[in-house]
């Protein structure tokens, strides 16, 4: 009579276990319920740049994005899975069950978070976050003030997060487990109830594996990535959307994306395609001063010189200053960045290294001997400052600067007045320009002075003494690149007085783009990587427009082959002043999960194994994929491609890019 007594506990209980199966449940499908949420949200913040066109649209990539929402899902909630399904006899108590609660919203509402950075972040990324922002941010030296100046500029964001996880709070807590006691584990109602919880669990885990994988249980596939959200749109802007923050970020952590490439190429064929020892004779050999200028922020749409070219209605500069000199000068309409954040410019520019997948900079093999424009023009006598008007160490430029040999580096502790402060980044591009300046005036020369400059970037304020001075534009950060130019302006006027000025080679770029307006023209997947390159010699010898592709990493062998450098050098890119065109212009940059390589007549789309789409070298918004016809000029663009990135991992993890062999 007993032991029938017990078996009906036994039942009730094992039914009960399964009430208990539906509420975890029920609590998984709310974390769907706010990705979904997230999802909209993120679609909303950045509608311009996706391109959706219809609900249906959405509802097709939210089909998609299931699958990398449930392998972020997964991930994040493993503990509580894990502490849901063991087969304890304590799961239905109420200190058991408050403890669940902490783990799922601690892990959860972190993750979460994570989406809405990218409300913000995104559009100036052009890219998921991924664990790269961490190399960022440990790289910032006052993230307390940054984090309460966006608390302020995007309060609605952190409301919308605030809202979102109190309705998540709500809605987990309208369904409970109620408490029963357990049967003991040596009677047979204890045996049944931890055997049925054990098949459970094994049940459970196998199908979160599967989950995690992206669905896939076969041992002959790998786990999804970043590059699979590619396979499921037709338009490749899309794929951002069919991802989620928290995948992104997960999938990036300990992956190590500097591997050598899985396909073979013949050595002797690299090098033909891609040259990477450079050696000119274009000019005699000469000495001039050097001022490399990298200016924060300022994509190719804001400056007017650089937009004559294009048709662009109604269209409205915001560089008065900077057109003019333009004007003077050899400029490149045509120029793309090799990256996406302000240190993928500066080893861009500067050593001749763009960055991928992730930056070089942030890499263990970024510590090693590298050729640059920074050894060489020491070794040719030059005095090298690198000068920065944020504090010591932010964007971690210092050290980079340091592994580049630059004989000094001037922040703002050395310009030591921060009265002039903006209160944000460093100091106003203004009155550090003049300080930069008064610094030259003490070089010996020959110098090669850059700098780096701060002002036209977010929060997009200027100098309350300038304020109504600039046109305030259309998008916040016309008027502070209304100020930039307004600095150049007064730095060249003031350095027109000096003995140096006419002996000086004067390079302007960028390290990206930033807020854009004309979105017809600048919201297209390729242009949001465009910036302008400008040289410019007092005496007015190099005016001229040069429509051909260019881009940062041709700053480089540029200004080697200028001053007559005679020696053969390691470069991936190629001299812009070269008469003899000895290298086919390109530009190569990454997004997201694919490289991006112009040449000639296309545009090739490149997973890192095979060329996955080819467009029109006009179809700079990617719509219409002629891979189906393939010809001999895409195939050879797409070896070229494969040479150059082969050569690319080569040389970085074989730890040979001091070297010329």
């Amino acid at each position: 009579m007993a032991s029938c007594h017990q078996l009906l506990i036994t039942l009730n209980n094992s039914v009960y276990r399964f009430q208990e199966y539906k509420v975890f449940f029920y609590r998984l499908l709310l974390v769907y319920v706010f990705y979904f949420i997230a999802r909209v949200l993120f679609l909303i913040y950045n509608f311009d740049l996706l391109h959706v066109e219809s609900v249906t649209e959405f509802l097709k990539i939210q089909y998609h994005g299931l699958t990398f929402d449930t392998t972020a899902i997964l991930y994040v909630n493993s503990l509580f899975m894990l502490m849901s399904f063991l087969p304890f006899f304590i799961n239905t108590k109420k200190s058991y069950q408050k403890l669940l609660f902490y783990i799922y919203f601690v892990t959860n509402l972190i993750a979460y978070a994570i989406n809405f950075v990218d409300l913000i972040y995104y559009k100036y990324t052009f890219s998921r976050t991924t664990i790269v922002v961490v190399d960022v941010l440990k790289h910032e030296t006052d993230k307390g003030s940054m984090f309460f100046r966006f608390l302020i500029d995007y309060w609605h964001v952190f409301l919308l997060f605030g809202l979102s996880a109190a309705l998540w709070v709500y809605l987990y807590k309208k369904v409970k487990v109620r408490t029963i006691e357990s049967p003991k584990l040596r009677t047979k109602g204890g045996l049944i109830y931890a055997l049925q919880s054990l098949v459970v669990f094994c049940i459970i885990t196998v199908l979160a594996i599967g989950g995690i994988r992206g669905g896939d249980f076969r041992k002959s596939t790998r786990p999804i990535n970043l590059v699979d959200a590619n396979r499921h749109v037709q338009k490749i802007e899309q794929a951002d959307l069919v991802l989620n923050s928290p995948f992104a970020f997960i999938r990036t952590i300990n992956a190590n994306s500097f591997k050598k490439v899985s396909y073979k190429m013949d050595q002797a064929i690299v090098d033909n395609y891609v040259q990477p020892i450079k050696h000119y004779s274009n000019n005699q050999k000469s000495k001039p001063n050097i001022v490399l200028i990298i200016t924060e922020s300022l994509g190719r749409e804001y400056l007017g010189a650089f937009n004559t070219e294009y048709d662009i209605p109604n269209y409205e500069g915001y560089t008065p200053f900077l057109d003019s000199l333009a004007s003077k000068s050899l400029i490149f309409p045509n120029a793309y960045a090799n990256g996406s954040k302000s240190i993928h410019g500066m080893s861009s520019v500067l050593s001749g290294i763009p960055s991928f997948k992730d930056a070089f900079t942030s890499s263990a093999y970024s510590k090693q001997d590298i050729q640059s424009l920074v050894s060489i023009l020491n070794e040719e006598g030059y005095n090298t400052a690198f000068f920065h008007g944020a504090a010591r160490g932010s964007m971690g430029f210092l050290g980079f600067s340091n592994i580049l040999g630059f004989d000094s580096y001037l922040g703002r502790e050395d310009y030591n007045n921060d009265d002039d402060f903006d209160g944000s980044w460093g100091i106003w591009d203004e009155p550090f320009l003049q300080y930069m300046k008064e610094e030259i005036d003490d070089m010996e020369t020959p110098f090669f002075a850059t700098v780096f400059t701060v002002s036209s970037h977010e929060p997009y304020v200027i100098p309350e003494k300038y304020e109504g001075q600039f046109p305030v534009g259309n998008v916040p950060m016309h008027k502070t690149v209304g100020y930039t130019d307004y600095a150049f302006k007064r730095f060249f006027e003031e350095s027109k007085k000096e003995d140096w000025f006419n002996n000086t080679i004067f390079i302007l770029t960028a390290d990206h783009s930033n807020q854009v307006y004309y979105k017809d023209m600048y919201y297209k997947p390729m242009n949001r990587h465009t910036v302008p390159i400008l040289i410019y010699k007092p005496d007015n010898s190099m005016a001229g427009v040069n429509m051909d592709l260019a881009q940062q990493i041709d700053i480089y062998p540029t200004v080697l082959d200028m001053i007559g450098y005679q020696k053969p050098f390691r470069s991936w890119g190629r001299s812009l002043v070269d008469p003899t065109n000895s290298t086919i212009p390109f530009a190569i940059n990454y997004n997201s999960s694919y490289y991006r390589f112009q040449m000639g007549n296309y545009i090739c789309i490149f997973d890192g194994g095979k060329a996955t789409g080819f467009y029109d070298i006009l179809d700079k918004g990617l719509e219409k994929n002629l891979i189906e016809n393939k010809n001999s000029e895409m195939s050879k663009i797409e070896d070229i491609c494969k040479a150059y990135i082969k050569d690319y991992y080569d040389r970085i993890i074989d730890k040979k890019l001091s070297s010329i062999e």
